[in-house]
C-alpha cells in the first residue's frame, strides 16, 4: 500500500512550514484571520495540486503521441460555498494551448484521459464538487 507523510511545523501566528520528500510549501493565512500571508492557504493547495496533477497527464500524453505544444497553461476556478465548513462545490479547470489544427482532437482526447482514467486529484475533486473542464486554443 502506497503512503504519503508529510510534516506541518508551526512557526508561529498561522504560519506552518510544511515539508514532503524535501521541498518546503509555507502556508498561512491573511492578515485580517490572524495570519501574515507569509504562504498560501490550504484550500487554494487543493486547486494547485488539481491543475498540476491534470496538467502533467496532458503532457505526458501529448508527449507520447508526439504532439507539438506551446504556450500550455491550466487555469482552476472554484466556488466557495458560504457556510461553514466551506468547501468548493463547483469546479472548472480550463486548459490552454497552442498546437496545429491537426493535433487538437489528440488534445481533446489527453485532457478526456486525464478527467476520465489517470488524474487522481480529478477524481478526488468530483466526489465532494461538480467538475467541468473547457479547452481554449490559442492562435
Amino acid at each position: 500500500m502506497a503512503t504519503t507523510s508529510i510534516t506541518a511545523v508551526h512557526q508561529g501566528g498561522m504560519n506552518f512550514d510544511t515539508e514532503v520528500s524535501g521541498h518546503h510549501i509555507l502556508i498561512d493565512t491573511d492578515v485580517p484571520d490572524g495570519g501574515s500571508n507569509l504562504g498560501t492557504r490550504p484550500k487554494v493547495l487543493m486547486l494547485i495540486s488539481l491543475a498540476g496533477c491534470t496538467g502533467l497527464d496532458v503532457v505526458s500524453i501529448l508527449n507520447k503521441q508526439r504532439v507539438s505544444f506551446s504556450g500550455f497553461s491550466v487555469q482552476v476556478d472554484a466556488h466557495l460555498t458560504e457556510k461553514e465548513p466551506r468547501i468548493y462545490d463547483e469546479v472548472t479547470v480550463v486548459y490552454r494551448i497552442r498546437v496545429a489544427e491537426k493535433d487538437r482532437k489528440k488534445m481533446e482526447r489527453a485532457v478526456q484521459l486525464s478527467q476520465d482514467t489517470y488524474c487522481g486529484v480529478s477524481a478526488m475533486f468530483r466526489a465532494f464538487a461538480t467538475l467541468h473542464h473547457r479547452i481554449e486554443f490559442l492562435t
